[in-house]
Protein backbone atom coordinates (compact mmCIF):
# COMPACT_ATOMS: atom_id res chain seq x y z
CA UNK A 1 0.00 0.00 0.00
CA UNK A 2 1.30 3.60 -1.43
CA UNK A 3 1.85 5.83 1.98
CA UNK A 4 -0.39 9.06 2.11
CA UNK A 5 1.82 12.02 0.64
CA UNK A 6 2.23 14.71 3.62
CA UNK A 7 3.74 18.35 3.63
CA UNK A 8 5.66 19.74 6.44
CA UNK A 9 4.63 23.11 7.07
CA UNK A 10 7.57 24.78 9.28
CA UNK A 11 6.80 28.72 9.92
CA UNK A 12 8.41 30.95 12.44
CA UNK A 13 5.20 32.98 12.52
CA UNK A 14 1.95 32.29 15.22
CA UNK A 15 0.36 30.77 12.79
CA UNK A 16 0.73 28.93 9.61
CA UNK A 17 -0.90 30.64 6.30
CA UNK A 18 -4.40 29.11 5.22
CA UNK A 19 -3.31 30.10 1.65
CA UNK A 20 -0.62 28.14 1.82
CA UNK A 21 -2.39 24.58 3.21
CA UNK A 22 -4.89 25.39 0.77
CA UNK A 23 -2.85 25.16 -2.26
CA UNK A 24 -0.93 22.35 -0.80
CA UNK A 25 -4.13 20.23 -0.93
CA UNK A 26 -4.85 21.41 -4.28
CA UNK A 27 -1.46 20.53 -5.01
CA UNK A 28 -2.11 16.94 -4.53
CA UNK A 29 -0.81 16.50 -0.62
CA UNK A 30 -2.88 14.50 1.15
CA UNK A 31 -2.02 15.54 4.92
CA UNK A 32 -0.40 19.21 5.47
CA UNK A 33 1.41 19.42 9.44
CA UNK A 34 1.88 22.82 10.10
CA UNK A 35 4.77 23.84 13.00
CA UNK A 36 4.58 27.41 14.10
CA UNK A 37 7.03 29.47 16.07
CA UNK A 38 9.69 27.58 14.56
CA UNK A 39 13.07 29.19 15.01
CA UNK A 40 16.20 28.56 13.02
CA UNK A 41 17.66 26.10 15.53
CA UNK A 42 14.89 23.81 15.07
CA UNK A 43 15.08 22.99 11.43
CA UNK A 44 17.81 20.54 11.39
CA UNK A 45 15.98 18.22 14.39
CA UNK A 46 12.65 18.70 12.74
CA UNK A 47 13.71 17.98 8.96
CA UNK A 48 15.45 14.41 10.50
CA UNK A 49 12.26 13.74 11.97
CA UNK A 50 10.28 13.86 9.17
CA UNK A 51 12.80 12.27 6.70
CA UNK A 52 14.16 9.25 9.26
CA UNK A 53 10.62 7.98 10.11
CA UNK A 54 8.96 6.57 7.08
CA UNK A 55 11.78 4.73 5.38
CA UNK A 56 12.68 5.33 1.71
CA UNK A 57 9.06 4.43 -0.18
CA UNK A 58 7.75 7.09 2.48
CA UNK A 59 10.70 9.89 2.59
CA UNK A 60 9.83 10.42 -1.28
CA UNK A 61 6.47 11.16 -0.69
CA UNK A 62 7.05 14.18 1.45
CA UNK A 63 8.31 17.70 1.35
CA UNK A 64 8.99 20.14 3.96
CA UNK A 65 7.56 23.92 3.05
CA UNK A 66 9.04 27.00 4.75
CA UNK A 67 6.65 30.18 5.63
CA UNK A 68 7.12 32.78 7.58
CA UNK A 69 7.57 36.36 6.79
CA UNK A 70 11.11 37.37 6.68
CA UNK A 71 12.91 36.10 3.35
CA UNK A 72 15.91 35.98 5.09
CA UNK A 73 15.28 33.75 7.60
CA UNK A 74 13.36 31.70 5.02
CA UNK A 75 16.45 31.39 3.08
CA UNK A 76 18.69 30.10 5.99
CA UNK A 77 15.79 27.35 7.05
CA UNK A 78 15.58 26.38 3.52
CA UNK A 79 19.44 26.00 3.90
CA UNK A 80 19.48 24.29 7.08
CA UNK A 81 16.74 21.72 6.13
CA UNK A 82 19.00 20.87 2.94
CA UNK A 83 22.27 20.30 4.71
CA UNK A 84 20.43 18.17 7.91
CA UNK A 85 19.23 15.18 4.47
CA UNK A 86 21.64 13.56 3.01
CA UNK A 87 20.86 10.59 0.16
CA UNK A 88 18.56 8.37 0.52
CA UNK A 89 17.18 10.17 3.14
CA UNK A 90 16.18 13.42 1.38
CA UNK A 91 13.14 15.00 0.80
CA UNK A 92 11.98 18.32 -1.42
CA UNK A 93 11.70 21.98 0.08
CA UNK A 94 10.36 24.92 -0.71
CA UNK A 95 10.40 28.06 0.87
CA UNK A 96 8.12 30.68 0.18
CA UNK A 97 7.65 33.22 2.88
CA UNK A 98 4.40 35.11 2.89
CA UNK A 99 3.55 34.16 -0.99
CA UNK A 100 6.57 36.76 -1.53
CA UNK A 101 8.90 34.64 -3.40
CA UNK A 102 6.18 33.55 -5.92
CA UNK A 103 4.34 37.07 -6.39
CA UNK A 104 7.80 38.78 -7.11
CA UNK A 105 8.72 35.64 -9.18
CA UNK A 106 5.39 36.30 -11.05
CA UNK A 107 5.45 40.58 -10.73
CA UNK A 108 9.52 40.39 -12.32
CA UNK A 109 8.68 38.05 -15.41
CA UNK A 110 5.43 40.14 -15.91
CA UNK A 111 7.45 43.15 -16.14
CA UNK A 112 10.07 41.28 -18.71
CA UNK A 113 7.03 40.16 -21.04
CA UNK A 114 5.40 43.14 -21.05
CA UNK A 115 9.07 44.95 -22.10
CA UNK A 116 10.03 42.46 -24.12
CA UNK A 117 6.10 42.51 -25.74
CA UNK A 118 5.40 46.82 -25.90
CA UNK A 119 9.28 47.82 -26.13
CA UNK A 120 11.66 44.77 -28.14
CA UNK A 121 14.08 45.27 -24.48
CA UNK A 122 14.38 43.51 -21.18
CA UNK A 123 15.57 44.28 -17.51
CA UNK A 124 18.94 44.87 -18.46
CA UNK A 125 19.91 48.15 -17.63
CA UNK A 126 16.75 49.75 -16.68
CA UNK A 127 16.07 51.76 -14.09
CA UNK A 128 13.64 49.76 -11.54
CA UNK A 129 12.13 52.25 -8.28
CA UNK A 130 10.73 49.91 -5.97
CA UNK A 131 8.69 50.92 -3.80
CA UNK A 132 7.75 49.25 -0.33
CA UNK A 133 10.77 47.89 -1.02
CA UNK A 134 12.20 46.60 2.48
CA UNK A 135 9.08 44.35 2.52
CA UNK A 136 9.20 41.07 1.43
CA UNK A 137 7.70 41.19 -1.83
CA UNK A 138 9.49 44.63 -2.71
CA UNK A 139 12.75 43.44 -1.55
CA UNK A 140 12.61 40.05 -3.19
CA UNK A 141 11.39 41.89 -6.40
CA UNK A 142 14.54 44.15 -6.08
CA UNK A 143 16.96 41.04 -5.86
CA UNK A 144 14.93 39.11 -8.81
CA UNK A 145 15.48 42.36 -11.22
CA UNK A 146 18.99 43.23 -10.31
CA UNK A 147 20.00 39.80 -10.90
CA UNK A 148 18.65 40.08 -14.37
CA UNK A 149 20.99 43.40 -14.97
CA UNK A 150 18.89 46.16 -14.22
CA UNK A 151 19.64 49.07 -11.89
CA UNK A 152 17.57 48.77 -9.38
CA UNK A 153 16.64 51.85 -6.63
CA UNK A 154 15.15 50.86 -3.25
CA UNK A 155 13.16 53.96 -2.65
CA UNK A 156 13.12 54.65 1.30
CA UNK A 157 10.19 56.62 2.53
CA UNK A 158 10.74 56.23 6.36
CA UNK A 159 14.26 55.29 7.01
CA UNK A 160 16.98 55.70 4.76
CA UNK A 161 19.29 54.16 7.25
CA UNK A 162 17.35 50.44 7.56
CA UNK A 163 17.07 50.94 4.03
CA UNK A 164 20.68 51.11 3.40
CA UNK A 165 21.31 48.20 6.41
CA UNK A 166 19.05 45.94 4.58
CA UNK A 167 20.64 46.63 0.72
CA UNK A 168 24.38 45.98 1.88
CA UNK A 169 23.37 42.41 3.69
CA UNK A 170 21.28 41.74 -0.09
CA UNK A 171 24.11 43.00 -1.72
CA UNK A 172 27.33 40.90 0.01
CA UNK A 173 24.98 37.91 -0.02
CA UNK A 174 23.64 37.78 -3.83
CA UNK A 175 26.28 39.43 -5.48
CA UNK A 176 24.29 42.35 -6.81
CA UNK A 177 24.03 46.15 -6.44
CA UNK A 178 20.68 47.32 -4.85
CA UNK A 179 20.73 51.00 -4.92
CA UNK A 180 18.89 52.83 -1.93
CA UNK A 181 17.32 56.39 -3.00
CA UNK A 182 15.55 58.84 -0.85
CA UNK A 183 11.82 58.91 -1.22
CA UNK A 184 11.09 60.62 2.12
CA UNK A 185 9.57 63.55 0.52
CA UNK A 186 7.40 64.75 -1.94
CA UNK A 187 9.87 66.39 -3.97
CA UNK A 188 12.41 63.38 -3.43
CA UNK A 189 9.94 61.15 -4.75
CA UNK A 190 9.63 63.07 -7.85
CA UNK A 191 13.03 63.37 -8.23
CA UNK A 192 13.05 59.28 -8.50
CA UNK A 193 10.04 59.39 -10.27
CA UNK A 194 11.70 61.58 -13.25
CA UNK A 195 14.46 58.84 -13.82
CA UNK A 196 12.64 55.35 -13.71
CA UNK A 197 11.70 53.44 -16.28
CA UNK A 198 10.01 50.72 -14.53
CA UNK A 199 8.33 51.16 -11.21
CA UNK A 200 7.56 48.22 -8.63
CA UNK A 201 4.79 49.30 -6.22
CA UNK A 202 5.03 46.62 -3.23
CA UNK A 203 3.59 49.23 -0.54
CA UNK A 204 1.57 48.11 1.92
CA UNK A 205 -2.76 47.14 1.19
CA UNK A 206 -4.49 50.02 1.17
CA UNK A 207 -2.56 52.73 0.64
CA UNK A 208 -2.15 54.52 -2.39
CA UNK A 209 1.52 55.05 -3.73
CA UNK A 210 1.55 57.03 -7.00
CA UNK A 211 -1.36 59.22 -8.19
CA UNK A 212 -1.64 60.35 -11.83
CA UNK A 213 0.29 63.36 -11.40
CA UNK A 214 3.15 61.04 -10.18
CA UNK A 215 2.90 59.39 -13.39
CA UNK A 216 2.96 62.59 -15.76
CA UNK A 217 6.17 63.27 -13.81
CA UNK A 218 7.59 59.77 -15.03
CA UNK A 219 8.67 60.46 -18.65
CA UNK A 220 11.01 57.57 -18.97
CA UNK A 221 8.45 55.37 -17.86
CA UNK A 222 7.66 52.19 -19.57
CA UNK A 223 5.82 49.55 -16.81
CA UNK A 224 4.12 50.15 -13.84
CA UNK A 225 3.25 47.34 -11.70
CA UNK A 226 1.35 47.19 -8.69
CA UNK A 227 0.84 43.82 -6.17
CA UNK A 228 -1.73 45.81 -4.07
CA UNK A 229 -5.16 44.66 -4.42
CA UNK A 230 -7.03 46.79 -1.74
CA UNK A 231 -8.79 49.77 -2.54
CA UNK A 232 -7.36 52.56 -2.79
CA UNK A 233 -4.78 50.63 -4.87
CA UNK A 234 -1.16 51.40 -4.93
CA UNK A 235 -0.96 53.57 -8.30
CA UNK A 236 -3.99 55.58 -9.76
CA UNK A 237 -4.38 54.10 -13.38
CA UNK A 238 -3.34 50.55 -12.83
CA UNK A 239 -6.34 48.55 -12.55
CA UNK A 240 -6.44 45.25 -10.80
CA UNK A 241 -6.92 43.29 -14.09
CA UNK A 242 -4.91 45.18 -16.23
CA UNK A 243 -2.21 42.79 -17.95
CA UNK A 244 0.28 45.51 -20.06
CA UNK A 245 -2.56 47.68 -20.32
CA UNK A 246 -1.33 51.62 -21.19
CA UNK A 247 -1.98 54.14 -18.59
CA UNK A 248 -4.14 56.66 -19.33
CA UNK A 249 -2.51 60.18 -20.39
CA UNK A 250 1.15 58.02 -20.55
CA UNK A 251 3.45 55.72 -22.40
CA UNK A 252 3.46 53.28 -19.73
CA UNK A 253 1.74 50.14 -19.58
CA UNK A 254 0.56 49.05 -16.35
CA UNK A 255 0.08 45.25 -14.43
CA UNK A 256 -2.46 44.94 -11.87
CA UNK A 257 -2.28 42.84 -8.74
CA UNK A 258 -5.03 40.10 -10.08
CA UNK A 259 -2.68 39.59 -13.48
CA UNK A 260 0.17 39.35 -11.10
CA UNK A 261 -1.34 37.37 -8.66
CA UNK A 262 -3.09 34.67 -11.43
CA UNK A 263 0.98 33.89 -12.40
CA UNK A 264 1.85 33.84 -8.77
CA UNK A 265 -1.21 30.95 -8.32
CA UNK A 266 -0.18 28.55 -11.16
CA UNK A 267 3.64 28.77 -10.49
CA UNK A 268 2.86 28.01 -6.15
CA UNK A 269 0.67 25.51 -7.68
CA UNK A 270 3.40 23.88 -9.88
CA UNK A 271 6.52 24.00 -7.61
CA UNK A 272 3.99 22.32 -4.70
CA UNK A 273 2.99 19.46 -7.82
CA UNK A 274 7.03 19.17 -8.54
CA UNK A 275 7.29 17.96 -4.71
CA UNK A 276 5.61 15.06 -5.20
CA UNK A 277 7.18 12.32 -6.93
CA UNK A 278 6.28 10.95 -10.45
CA UNK A 279 6.18 7.47 -11.70
CA UNK A 280 9.98 6.64 -11.61
CA UNK A 281 11.50 4.74 -8.52
CA UNK A 282 13.38 7.33 -7.06
CA UNK A 283 13.48 10.92 -7.60
CA UNK A 284 16.37 13.66 -5.81
CA UNK A 285 15.09 16.34 -3.94
CA UNK A 286 13.97 19.44 -5.25
CA UNK A 287 14.75 22.93 -3.36
CA UNK A 288 12.64 25.55 -4.61
CA UNK A 289 12.91 29.85 -3.87
CA UNK A 290 12.84 32.70 -5.68
CA UNK A 291 14.82 31.85 -8.09
CA UNK A 292 13.25 28.90 -9.08
CA UNK A 293 9.94 30.82 -9.06
CA UNK A 294 11.39 33.27 -11.77
CA UNK A 295 12.27 30.64 -13.66
CA UNK A 296 9.00 28.81 -13.42
CA UNK A 297 7.14 31.84 -13.94
CA UNK A 298 9.14 32.88 -16.98
CA UNK A 299 8.53 29.66 -18.87
CA UNK A 300 5.00 29.14 -18.04
CA UNK A 301 4.30 32.63 -19.95
CA UNK A 302 6.20 31.46 -22.95
CA UNK A 303 3.83 28.68 -23.05
CA UNK A 304 0.84 30.97 -23.01
CA UNK A 305 2.18 33.48 -25.51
Amino acid sequence: MEKPSILHLLTAAKNASPFDVNMAYDAGFETIMPYTNVTLSEVTGLTQDAIFSRGLSGVKREGIFIGGRDIDLAMQMLEASKKAMFAPFACSVFADPSGAFTTSAAMIAKVEFHLKAQFDTDLKGKVISVFGATGPVGSCSAIIAAQQGATVQLVAYNSIADAQQKAAVWNEQYKINLQVVDGTTEAAKQKVLAQAEIVICAAAAGVQVLSAEHLKIAKQLKIVADVNAVAPLGVQGVAVNDDGVLIADTAAYGIGALAIGQLKYKTQHQLLKQMLPADQPFEKPKYFEFIAAFKLARELLKTQS
